[in-house]
């Protein structure tokens, strides 16, 4: 009745949906210094990959950034999420562990990674995987990812770091502009202000109007994360004068890169192979699955998630940046320092596009001299982030899924393994059970659904 009334009524007002406004509404902050402060809650993932391998591979600073900044903005715009932009972990470990694997095998194999999963993307397949892996290994996966974040973070904050080598060095010392008891007080800062999330936030401002709850009302809205990363700042600048001095202004210079049959080979073979696996698991079906638990009002799908990690690739690897991919870890730490809106990264997006325009590849002296120790904290608070979504798990059974998968994940240093353990325990457990509880032999093979 109302669509034929608005065909034969030219002059109908009745409201349709404007692309625009739908892309206001995804940039526009829930509020201005939480947004601003979970804006920095993946840069302890980002800032330690992107240094290692512009140390070990020379890869363009200045390019990278421009790039991932221009992704955190269109990504921002287009889900109105806090979707985190971070490195292909597997081919940046390839990298910075090969001298041999140089930019043109870092380009191929993020090109090669970034076609299959358009192609999953843009066929449907993509969500189909989606819906039928069941729900305590995906879960399985976020705790791995996340405990492989928090042991990363604390090793980190533990010891000397030297990332050009991806090596862990010896025990850190207690004093110092990067020591270990610095670590420990940003630790001890982002536990008093964020506590354990934001049910516990909520619960403490809810409780009275004294002037002992106003005090904690301003504590707990202090934007942590952003704090720890400008007293970051400021100690690099403390710790190497020097770098600021040799700051060169304007952009980096944008080239094609050239790449032979050679490093086509060599980076599908040692880079996308590996990868592709982690960016199915992680960057697409976990952060599906963790976007729907954060934010149920968003119809965030695994065909655009895969489509859109797919293009960012396929557009800036050919001009040498880096390898990049959406990820779990980093939307559970934007998540745990306020994060809730699209403006969120495209903040982010922002602040990387000015520094690529206006520094360049200089700002590499300044990221040389950031405290690991505090990126570390960051990075820590993150994992525990993601770590915890797997404590929705009610039954047994589905524990012991979650940890059969987590265990392989992190022992074998595979998500895939895990993945495949994960997937074969649970036919497992279904086939014990089949007869029992009026379960019939088709429902071995029919998943629990993801939404």
């Amino acid at each position: 009745m109302e669509s034929t009334f608005q065909e034969n009524n030219p002059d109908s007002q009745a409201p349709k949906p404007n692309f625009m406004v739908n892309l206001k509404e995804n940039l526009t902050f829930k509020s201005k210094w939480a947004e601003l402060n979970g804006a920095m809650g993946d840069l302890g993932t980002y800032i330690p990959i992107v240094l290692a391998l512009t140390l070990a591979s020379h890869l363009n600073l200045g390019t990278t950034l421009i790039f991932t900044g221009v992704y955190n903005f269109v990504t921002g715009a287009i889900y109105g999420v806090p979707m985190p932009v971070q490195p292909m972990k597997s081919i940046a470990a390839v990298a910075i562990s090969n001298p041999e694997f140089g930019i043109p095998e870092v380009m191929a194999a993020g090109i090669c990674t970034a076609g299959i999963l358009f192609v999953l993307g843009v066929t449907g397949l993509m969500q189909i995987v989606y819906r039928l892996i069941p729900i305590s290994v995906v879960r399985g996966i976020q705790l791995a990812q996340g405990l492989s974040f928090a042991m990363t973070a604390v090793k980190y904050i533990k010891n000397v770091q030297d990332f050009a080598k991806s090596k862990s060095g010896g025990e850190r010392d207690w004093v110092g502009l990067d020591g270990l008891l610095l670590a420990l007080i940003c630790a001890v800062f982002i536990v008093i202000v964020n506590g354990a999330g934001e049910d516990h936030i909520e619960n403490q401002q809810s409780r009275g109007t004294g002037s002992s709850e106003r005090i904690k009302k301003i504590i707990f809205s202090l934007p942590s994360a952003f704090l720890i990363f400008l007293l970051g700042v400021i100690l690099a600048i403390i710790r190497g004068p020097n770098a600021v001095k040799g700051f060169k202004f304007g952009p980096s210079k944008i080239e094609v890169v050239s790449i032979s049959k050679h490093a086509w080979k060599q980076g599908f073979i040692k880079g996308t192979i590996p990868q592709l696996p982690l960016s199915v698991l992680n960057s697409v079906i976990a952060v599906c699955k963790l976007s729907t638990d954060l934010f149920p009002d968003k119809d965030i799908t695994a065909t655009s998630v895969s489509m859109t990690v797919g293009l960012m690739n396929l557009i800036g690897c050919w001009f040498g940046a880096m390898p990049c991919c959406h990820g779990a870890g980093g939307l559970a730490g934007q998540y745990k320092f306020g994060g809730r809106s699209g403006g969120c990264v495209a903040l982010l997006g922002v602040a990387k596009l000015v520094l690529g325009l206006v520094l360049g590849s200089s700002m590499v002296k300044v990221l040389t001299q950031f405290p690991v120790g505090v990126l570390g904290v960051l990075l820590l608070f993150a994992g525990i982030e993601l770590a915890m979504c797997s404590r929705d798990m009610n039954t047994k059974e589905e524990a012991f899924v979650v940890l059969v998968c987590t265990s392989v994940s992190l022992v074998g240093s595979s998500a895939a393994l895990g993945f495949l353990c994960g997937i074969v325990v649970h036919l497992l457990l279904k086939m014990r059970n089949m007869g029992s509880d009026g379960q019939s032999c088709s429902s071995v093979f029919w998943f629990h659904r993801n939404p």
